[in-house]
């Protein structure tokens, strides 16, 4: 079954146009089926590409998926139309008394700034509490999963030297978990971010499971089984030239930049980047799916009163 959006947002036709199954409400009525209620809380400034994104990714599974895009109540942005906002997005205020079987919290580049100085922060610790009552599942994304694992367990993020940037190979740590099922050994993650997380602070705390690290750029992704919840802090959602419009970006404005670490064919930025990360993104995200509709409850009332934990 395909995923569930307005046939007028912009991701309809370009995942149409990728052989991504979509459909529109008015075709999904006629199905007699409860589809997956999940939600994309967006806090990236480029909502309309973060938003196609997370889509393709769990746009992949055989479920019927509906996709509700969130945004924070009072923050306005900067570089989506107004138009963009008011058609397709709604604040967290409006859909708090919702019930959702997943939840995507997205990163936002403000890593630089502590956590209690970011000016919707409050708010956002709300919507982290509300995921324990309304949401069977969350997953933090980047900044978003930093912000949330630091929210229930007090783990610190730290200022980088230097940029990880690049695309760096992960061990698979818990080759059982559902939630690498199909995955290989390891595998290539892309990264870009001036914060780490540390591997020592995370396995300190109770309930912790890290399933994704590298070597060079630490652990990547998380598993909260008390809070129903997994952190990732690298970018399996990127397309292929993402990294690229990062790097040509910042050299356009003079920005102190290294080439992206293993991106480009022999690290040479006039080549056109290859994506060696798009099958085991397209297996995180289903299988996140899959555990989600093994595990929520058929009534959407008792999200948040079931016992089920997530898997281990």
């Amino acid at each position: 079954m395909p995923i569930r959006i307005p046939s007028t947002l912009p991701a309809f036709d370009i995942l149409s146009n990728e052989g991504v199954m979509v459909m529109s409400q008015r075709h999904a009525d006629k199905q007699d089926i409860r589809p997956l209620d999940i939600a994309l809380l967006n806090l990236m400034p480029e909502k309309i590409k973060t938003e196609t994104q997370f889509a393709r990714l769990i746009g992949a599974t055989p479920l019927q998926l509906e996709l509700t895009l969130i945004r924070m109540s009072e923050h306005k942005s900067k570089t989506t139309s107004e138009s963009h906002m008011g058609a397709f997005y709604q604040p967290f205020q409006a859909v708090k008394d919702r019930k959702f079987d997943g939840l995507i919290i997205t990163g936002a580049p403000i890593e630089h700034l502590p956590f209690s100085d970011v000016t919707y922060w409050d708010e956002l610790r709300e919507i982290f509490d509300w995921t324990q009552t309304n949401v069977h599942s969350t997953f933090g994304v980047c900044w978003g999963g930093m912000a949330m694992i630091n929210h229930f367990h007090g783990v610190d993020k730290h200022m980088l030297n230097a940029k990880a940037f690049g695309c760096f190979r992960h061990q698979n740590k818990k080759p059982t978990s559902p939630y690498l099922r199909g995955f290989s050994d390891d595998c290539v993650i892309p990264v870009s971010r001036w914060t780490e997380m540390r591997q020592n602070e995370i396995d300190a705390r109770d309930g912790l499971v890290t399933l994704l690290a590298s070597d060079e750029v630490g652990p990547c992704l998380v598993q909260d089984d008390a809070h129903r919840a997994l952190y990732i802090f690298n970018h399996f959602e990127y397309d292929t030239d993402t990294l690229k419009g990062e790097y040509d970006r910042d050299v356009t404005k003079g920005k102190p930049i290294n080439v992206p670490v293993n991106y480009y064919p022999d690290d040479d930025p006039s080549k056109p980047p290859l994506n060696r990360w798009r099958s085991h993104g397209h297996l995180l995200y289903t299988n996140w799916i899959s555990e989600i509709y093994l595990t929520t409850p058929f009534d959407q009332s008792l999200i948040g009163q079931a016992t089920t934990d997530l898997r281990g």
